[in-house]
Protein backbone atom coordinates (compact mmCIF):
# COMPACT_ATOMS: atom_id res chain seq x y z
CA UNK A 1 0.00 0.00 0.00
CA UNK A 2 1.21 3.24 -0.92
CA UNK A 3 1.14 5.78 1.64
CA UNK A 4 0.13 9.24 0.01
CA UNK A 5 -1.96 11.18 2.04
CA UNK A 6 -1.04 11.71 5.82
CA UNK A 7 -2.84 12.51 8.99
CA UNK A 8 -0.97 14.17 12.40
CA UNK A 9 -3.02 14.34 15.36
CA UNK A 10 -1.30 16.81 17.83
CA UNK A 11 0.88 19.93 16.42
CA UNK A 12 2.73 20.29 19.41
CA UNK A 13 7.26 20.01 19.04
CA UNK A 14 6.91 15.93 18.07
CA UNK A 15 3.87 16.29 15.96
CA UNK A 16 4.95 19.46 13.55
CA UNK A 17 8.24 17.68 12.89
CA UNK A 18 6.82 14.59 12.43
CA UNK A 19 4.60 16.64 9.88
CA UNK A 20 7.69 18.40 8.19
CA UNK A 21 9.15 14.58 7.76
CA UNK A 22 6.52 13.42 5.89
CA UNK A 23 5.60 16.79 3.81
CA UNK A 24 9.38 17.38 2.53
CA UNK A 25 9.20 13.46 1.38
CA UNK A 26 6.04 14.84 -1.09
CA UNK A 27 3.87 13.22 0.85
CA UNK A 28 0.12 15.22 1.55
CA UNK A 29 -0.34 16.08 4.86
CA UNK A 30 -3.10 17.19 7.47
CA UNK A 31 -2.08 18.12 11.36
CA UNK A 32 -4.99 18.18 13.32
CA UNK A 33 -5.35 20.26 17.00
CA UNK A 34 -7.94 21.54 18.66
CA UNK A 35 -5.97 24.19 19.80
CA UNK A 36 -6.19 26.80 16.91
CA UNK A 37 -3.71 28.79 18.84
CA UNK A 38 -1.16 26.02 18.76
CA UNK A 39 -1.97 25.29 15.13
CA UNK A 40 -0.63 29.06 14.57
CA UNK A 41 2.33 28.39 16.80
CA UNK A 42 3.14 25.30 14.50
CA UNK A 43 3.18 26.99 11.21
CA UNK A 44 5.07 29.58 12.25
CA UNK A 45 8.03 27.24 13.82
CA UNK A 46 7.90 25.53 10.72
CA UNK A 47 8.29 28.84 8.61
CA UNK A 48 11.02 29.72 10.80
CA UNK A 49 13.03 26.31 10.52
CA UNK A 50 12.78 26.23 6.95
CA UNK A 51 14.35 29.94 6.35
CA UNK A 52 16.75 28.93 8.54
CA UNK A 53 17.21 25.98 5.77
CA UNK A 54 17.18 28.35 2.76
CA UNK A 55 19.64 30.61 4.67
CA UNK A 56 22.10 27.42 5.10
CA UNK A 57 21.94 26.79 1.56
CA UNK A 58 20.36 23.45 2.31
CA UNK A 59 16.96 23.69 0.60
CA UNK A 60 15.55 26.32 -1.60
CA UNK A 61 12.72 28.46 -2.08
CA UNK A 62 10.80 26.34 -4.46
CA UNK A 63 11.44 23.79 -1.43
CA UNK A 64 10.23 25.79 1.23
CA UNK A 65 7.26 26.30 -0.86
CA UNK A 66 6.33 22.51 -1.56
CA UNK A 67 7.30 21.38 1.85
CA UNK A 68 4.99 24.25 3.03
CA UNK A 69 2.61 23.79 0.12
CA UNK A 70 2.32 20.10 1.39
CA UNK A 71 0.67 20.88 4.80
CA UNK A 72 -2.58 22.04 6.13
CA UNK A 73 -3.32 22.64 9.47
CA UNK A 74 -7.23 21.59 10.54
CA UNK A 75 -9.16 21.39 13.96
CA UNK A 76 -11.44 19.08 12.96
CA UNK A 77 -10.88 15.32 13.43
CA UNK A 78 -13.16 14.87 10.20
CA UNK A 79 -10.60 16.67 8.49
CA UNK A 80 -8.14 13.78 8.33
CA UNK A 81 -11.02 11.20 7.29
CA UNK A 82 -9.20 11.00 3.60
CA UNK A 83 -5.92 9.71 5.22
CA UNK A 84 -3.79 6.55 3.78
CA UNK A 85 -1.90 7.11 7.41
CA UNK A 86 -2.60 8.71 10.24
CA UNK A 87 -0.18 9.21 13.33
CA UNK A 88 -0.83 10.03 16.62
CA UNK A 89 1.42 12.60 18.72
CA UNK A 90 -0.59 13.81 21.52
CA UNK A 91 -0.35 13.44 25.71
CA UNK A 92 1.13 10.22 27.09
CA UNK A 93 -2.11 8.80 28.09
CA UNK A 94 -3.37 5.22 27.25
CA UNK A 95 -7.30 5.82 27.85
CA UNK A 96 -6.84 9.29 26.06
CA UNK A 97 -4.98 7.72 22.93
CA UNK A 98 -7.66 4.86 23.30
CA UNK A 99 -10.18 7.37 22.87
CA UNK A 100 -9.05 9.23 19.96
CA UNK A 101 -8.05 5.87 18.21
CA UNK A 102 -11.86 4.88 18.50
CA UNK A 103 -13.08 8.18 17.12
CA UNK A 104 -10.74 8.14 14.73
CA UNK A 105 -11.48 4.36 12.75
CA UNK A 106 -15.08 5.78 12.74
CA UNK A 107 -14.31 8.66 10.47
CA UNK A 108 -10.86 6.99 8.45
CA UNK A 109 -11.19 4.63 5.64
CA UNK A 110 -11.08 0.94 6.04
CA UNK A 111 -7.99 0.33 4.68
CA UNK A 112 -6.12 3.36 6.84
CA UNK A 113 -3.31 2.58 9.17
CA UNK A 114 -3.47 4.09 12.72
CA UNK A 115 -0.67 4.78 14.30
CA UNK A 116 0.88 6.04 17.59
CA UNK A 117 4.06 7.99 18.68
CA UNK A 118 3.92 6.57 22.22
CA UNK A 119 7.19 5.85 23.34
CA UNK A 120 6.36 3.89 26.02
CA UNK A 121 2.84 2.40 26.37
CA UNK A 122 2.07 -0.54 24.85
CA UNK A 123 0.70 -0.41 20.90
CA UNK A 124 -1.12 -3.93 21.95
CA UNK A 125 -3.21 -1.85 24.63
CA UNK A 126 -3.86 0.81 22.19
CA UNK A 127 -4.93 -1.28 19.27
CA UNK A 128 -7.17 -2.63 21.58
CA UNK A 129 -9.43 0.13 21.06
CA UNK A 130 -10.41 -0.70 17.61
CA UNK A 131 -12.75 -2.75 15.92
CA UNK A 132 -9.87 -3.80 12.88
CA UNK A 133 -6.78 -3.41 15.61
CA UNK A 134 -5.03 -5.40 12.74
CA UNK A 135 -4.71 -1.70 11.54
CA UNK A 136 -2.80 -0.31 14.55
CA UNK A 137 1.18 -0.19 14.61
CA UNK A 138 3.75 2.02 16.69
CA UNK A 139 5.68 4.44 14.84
CA UNK A 140 7.87 6.16 16.96
CA UNK A 141 10.17 8.97 15.99
CA UNK A 142 12.67 10.51 17.97
CA UNK A 143 12.68 14.79 18.74
CA UNK A 144 13.29 16.66 16.82
CA UNK A 145 12.28 14.54 14.39
CA UNK A 146 13.62 16.22 11.09
CA UNK A 147 16.72 15.53 12.40
CA UNK A 148 16.83 12.08 14.33
CA UNK A 149 17.54 9.24 11.61
CA UNK A 150 15.72 6.55 13.35
CA UNK A 151 11.87 5.63 14.10
CA UNK A 152 10.83 2.58 15.96
CA UNK A 153 8.50 0.13 14.22
CA UNK A 154 6.34 -1.57 16.75
CA UNK A 155 3.77 -4.18 15.79
CA UNK A 156 0.94 -5.05 18.08
CA UNK A 157 0.42 -8.88 19.06
CA UNK A 158 -3.13 -7.52 16.88
CA UNK A 159 -0.71 -5.88 13.99
CA UNK A 160 -1.20 -7.62 10.55
CA UNK A 161 2.27 -8.16 8.74
CA UNK A 162 0.83 -6.14 5.91
CA UNK A 163 0.05 -3.45 7.92
CA UNK A 164 4.01 -3.55 9.55
CA UNK A 165 5.61 -4.45 5.66
CA UNK A 166 3.76 -0.24 4.68
CA UNK A 167 4.88 1.17 7.57
CA UNK A 168 8.52 -0.17 7.36
CA UNK A 169 8.80 0.93 3.82
CA UNK A 170 7.04 3.84 4.49
CA UNK A 171 9.06 5.14 6.99
CA UNK A 172 12.17 4.25 5.01
CA UNK A 173 10.79 6.55 2.11
CA UNK A 174 11.05 9.64 4.66
CA UNK A 175 14.67 8.62 4.19
CA UNK A 176 14.93 7.16 7.98
CA UNK A 177 16.15 4.04 9.20
CA UNK A 178 13.51 1.86 11.02
CA UNK A 179 14.27 -0.39 13.71
CA UNK A 180 11.68 -2.90 14.32
CA UNK A 181 10.73 -3.59 18.15
CA UNK A 182 8.43 -6.19 19.83
CA UNK A 183 5.90 -4.49 22.02
CA UNK A 184 7.42 -4.67 25.39
CA UNK A 185 7.82 -1.90 27.72
CA UNK A 186 9.83 0.85 26.55
CA UNK A 187 10.35 -0.59 23.02
CA UNK A 188 14.27 -0.44 22.73
CA UNK A 189 15.88 3.18 23.37
CA UNK A 190 13.71 3.55 26.04
CA UNK A 191 14.55 -0.11 27.59
CA UNK A 192 18.02 0.16 27.01
CA UNK A 193 18.74 3.41 27.74
CA UNK A 194 17.57 3.63 31.40
CA UNK A 195 21.19 2.07 33.02
CA UNK A 196 22.29 5.32 31.47
CA UNK A 197 20.24 7.52 33.77
CA UNK A 198 19.74 5.23 36.64
CA UNK A 199 23.23 3.96 37.33
CA UNK A 200 24.48 7.48 37.06
CA UNK A 201 21.97 8.52 39.55
CA UNK A 202 23.20 5.33 41.64
CA UNK A 203 26.76 6.73 41.51
CA UNK A 204 25.92 10.24 42.77
CA UNK A 205 23.50 9.10 45.56
CA UNK A 206 26.45 6.36 46.42
CA UNK A 207 28.76 9.65 46.33
CA UNK A 208 31.06 8.48 43.83
CA UNK A 209 31.57 11.91 42.61
CA UNK A 210 29.46 14.45 41.94
CA UNK A 211 27.08 15.72 39.13
CA UNK A 212 29.29 17.60 36.95
CA UNK A 213 32.33 15.20 37.31
CA UNK A 214 30.16 12.45 36.59
CA UNK A 215 28.85 14.41 33.56
CA UNK A 216 32.34 14.67 32.42
CA UNK A 217 33.87 11.12 32.63
CA UNK A 218 30.71 10.11 30.69
CA UNK A 219 31.56 12.80 27.92
CA UNK A 220 35.17 11.26 27.29
CA UNK A 221 33.63 8.09 26.92
CA UNK A 222 32.27 9.58 23.63
CA UNK A 223 28.63 10.54 24.53
CA UNK A 224 27.49 13.81 23.51
CA UNK A 225 26.26 14.70 26.94
CA UNK A 226 26.45 13.67 30.13
CA UNK A 227 23.59 12.06 31.99
CA UNK A 228 22.81 14.89 34.23
CA UNK A 229 22.49 17.13 31.38
CA UNK A 230 20.43 14.97 29.13
CA UNK A 231 17.89 14.35 32.03
CA UNK A 232 17.83 18.38 32.46
CA UNK A 233 17.58 18.19 28.38
CA UNK A 234 14.86 16.03 28.08
CA UNK A 235 12.59 17.22 31.11
CA UNK A 236 12.71 15.83 34.77
CA UNK A 237 8.97 14.95 34.31
CA UNK A 238 9.37 13.13 31.35
CA UNK A 239 12.24 11.47 31.67
CA UNK A 240 10.93 10.28 35.47
CA UNK A 241 7.72 9.17 34.36
CA UNK A 242 9.20 7.39 31.76
CA UNK A 243 11.07 5.63 34.45
CA UNK A 244 7.90 5.03 36.53
CA UNK A 245 6.54 3.77 33.13
CA UNK A 246 9.15 1.03 32.56
CA UNK A 247 9.40 0.06 36.13
CA UNK A 248 5.54 -0.55 36.85
CA UNK A 249 5.43 -2.62 32.73
CA UNK A 250 8.06 -4.55 34.10
CA UNK A 251 6.42 -5.83 37.47
CA UNK A 252 8.68 -3.53 39.56
CA UNK A 253 12.19 -5.20 38.36
CA UNK A 254 15.09 -3.91 40.68
CA UNK A 255 17.02 -3.34 36.98
CA UNK A 256 14.03 -0.51 36.29
CA UNK A 257 13.76 1.23 39.84
CA UNK A 258 13.68 4.89 39.63
CA UNK A 259 15.55 7.00 41.67
CA UNK A 260 14.28 9.07 44.84
CA UNK A 261 16.98 12.14 44.03
CA UNK A 262 15.44 13.05 40.28
CA UNK A 263 11.75 12.10 41.98
CA UNK A 264 12.41 15.13 44.49
CA UNK A 265 13.31 17.21 41.90
CA UNK A 266 10.17 17.07 40.03
CA UNK A 267 8.09 17.53 43.08
CA UNK A 268 10.38 20.51 43.53
CA UNK A 269 9.26 21.34 39.51
CA UNK A 270 13.03 21.83 39.03
CA UNK A 271 11.89 20.24 35.76
CA UNK A 272 15.81 20.91 33.60
CA UNK A 273 15.86 23.59 31.06
CA UNK A 274 12.09 24.01 30.59
CA UNK A 275 12.01 25.41 34.15
CA UNK A 276 15.49 27.05 34.89
CA UNK A 277 16.59 24.64 37.15
CA UNK A 278 17.71 20.91 37.60
CA UNK A 279 20.66 19.93 38.21
CA UNK A 280 22.34 22.54 36.76
CA UNK A 281 21.06 26.38 36.67
CA UNK A 282 20.20 27.81 33.45
CA UNK A 283 18.76 31.15 32.05
CA UNK A 284 16.09 31.29 29.73
CA UNK A 285 17.37 27.63 28.45
CA UNK A 286 21.12 28.24 28.25
CA UNK A 287 22.99 26.21 31.32
CA UNK A 288 24.73 28.71 33.14
CA UNK A 289 28.45 27.72 33.48
CA UNK A 290 29.48 26.71 37.54
CA UNK A 291 32.90 27.61 38.95
CA UNK A 292 33.83 23.59 39.12
CA UNK A 293 37.21 22.05 39.96
CA UNK A 294 36.08 18.04 38.92
CA UNK A 295 36.33 16.20 41.78
CA UNK A 296 39.90 14.35 42.80
CA UNK A 297 39.60 11.39 41.47
CA UNK A 298 42.17 8.51 40.59
CA UNK A 299 42.57 6.91 37.56
CA UNK A 300 41.37 3.98 38.95
CA UNK A 301 38.03 5.60 40.46
CA UNK A 302 36.94 7.35 36.83
CA UNK A 303 37.86 4.15 34.73
CA UNK A 304 35.59 2.11 37.59
CA UNK A 305 33.10 4.34 36.70
CA UNK A 306 32.96 4.69 33.34
CA UNK A 307 33.10 0.79 33.19
CA UNK A 308 30.07 0.38 35.44
CA UNK A 309 27.95 2.46 33.53
CA UNK A 310 29.23 0.81 30.03
CA UNK A 311 28.60 -2.46 31.61
CA UNK A 312 25.66 -1.95 32.49
CA UNK A 313 24.24 -0.39 29.04
CA UNK A 314 25.48 -3.50 26.97
CA UNK A 315 24.00 -5.95 29.55
CA UNK A 316 20.89 -3.94 28.57
CA UNK A 317 21.08 -4.42 24.84
CA UNK A 318 22.32 -7.79 25.59
CA UNK A 319 19.00 -8.97 27.32
CA UNK A 320 17.03 -7.02 25.14
CA UNK A 321 18.54 -9.13 22.04
CA UNK A 322 17.83 -12.02 24.27
CA UNK A 323 14.33 -11.58 25.07
CA UNK A 324 14.18 -10.92 20.89
CA UNK A 325 12.72 -7.60 21.30
CA UNK A 326 15.04 -6.58 18.37
CA UNK A 327 17.44 -7.87 15.88
CA UNK A 328 21.11 -7.34 16.91
CA UNK A 329 21.69 -4.39 14.19
CA UNK A 330 18.45 -3.26 14.93
CA UNK A 331 19.23 -2.75 18.41
CA UNK A 332 22.92 -1.51 17.64
CA UNK A 333 21.24 1.05 15.05
CA UNK A 334 18.51 2.26 17.32
CA UNK A 335 21.29 3.38 19.80
CA UNK A 336 23.56 5.05 17.88
CA UNK A 337 20.78 6.90 15.47
CA UNK A 338 18.28 7.15 18.49
CA UNK A 339 19.83 8.35 20.81
CA UNK A 340 23.43 9.52 19.42
CA UNK A 341 25.88 6.56 21.39
CA UNK A 342 29.47 6.67 20.36
CA UNK A 343 28.91 2.73 19.07
CA UNK A 344 26.39 0.43 19.37
CA UNK A 345 26.36 -1.19 22.48
CA UNK A 346 26.59 -4.67 21.05
CA UNK A 347 29.50 -4.08 18.88
CA UNK A 348 30.93 -2.15 21.88
CA UNK A 349 30.96 -5.65 23.88
CA UNK A 350 32.71 -7.39 20.85
CA UNK A 351 35.30 -4.58 21.26
CA UNK A 352 35.70 -4.62 25.08
CA UNK A 353 35.11 -8.50 25.29
CA UNK A 354 32.50 -10.39 26.58
CA UNK A 355 34.27 -12.12 28.80
CA UNK A 356 35.12 -8.68 30.26
CA UNK A 357 31.84 -7.70 30.57
CA UNK A 358 30.75 -10.60 32.23
CA UNK A 359 33.62 -10.19 34.96
CA UNK A 360 32.35 -6.68 35.17
CA UNK A 361 28.96 -7.54 36.36
CA UNK A 362 29.53 -10.37 38.11
CA UNK A 363 31.71 -7.92 40.76
CA UNK A 364 29.49 -5.37 40.72
CA UNK A 365 26.57 -8.45 41.89
CA UNK A 366 29.44 -9.78 44.03
CA UNK A 367 30.13 -6.37 45.65
CA UNK A 368 25.84 -5.14 45.95
CA UNK A 369 24.17 -8.49 46.13
CA UNK A 370 21.13 -6.84 44.07
CA UNK A 371 19.44 -8.25 41.07
CA UNK A 372 19.63 -4.82 39.17
CA UNK A 373 23.60 -6.64 38.67
CA UNK A 374 22.80 -9.95 37.55
CA UNK A 375 24.33 -11.06 34.05
CA UNK A 376 22.67 -11.24 30.99
CA UNK A 377 22.05 -15.23 30.49
CA UNK A 378 23.69 -14.00 26.24
CA UNK A 379 26.18 -12.47 27.90
CA UNK A 380 27.14 -15.18 29.77
CA UNK A 381 26.82 -17.91 27.66
CA UNK A 382 28.49 -16.22 24.71
CA UNK A 383 31.56 -15.86 27.23
CA UNK A 384 31.48 -19.40 27.87
CA UNK A 385 31.41 -20.58 24.42
CA UNK A 386 33.94 -17.38 23.40
CA UNK A 387 31.58 -16.25 21.03
CA UNK A 388 31.13 -12.49 20.21
CA UNK A 389 28.31 -10.54 18.65
CA UNK A 390 29.26 -9.41 15.31
CA UNK A 391 32.54 -10.69 14.72
CA UNK A 392 33.84 -13.87 12.89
Amino acid sequence: MKIDRVGIIGAGTMGSGIAQVAATAGCTVKLFDLNTEQLGVSEKALEKVLRRLVEKGRIDDAEKSRIQKNISYVNSLEDLADSDLTIEAIVENLEVKKKVFAQLETLVSADCVIASNTSSLSITSIAASLEKPERCIGIHFFNPAPLMKLVEVIPAVQTADTVTKTAVETIKNWGKTVAVAKDTPGFIVNRVARPFYSEALRMLEEGMADVPTIDKLVRQMGFRMGPFELMDFIGHDVNYAVTESVFAAFYFDPRYKPSLTQKRLVEANWLGRKSNRGFYTYDNGNKLEIDHDPEMLTGADAKAMQDRLLVMLINEAADALYLNIAAAEDLDNAMTKGVNYPKGLLAWADEKGIGWCVEQLDALYDYYREDRYRCSPLLRGKASRKESFFQS
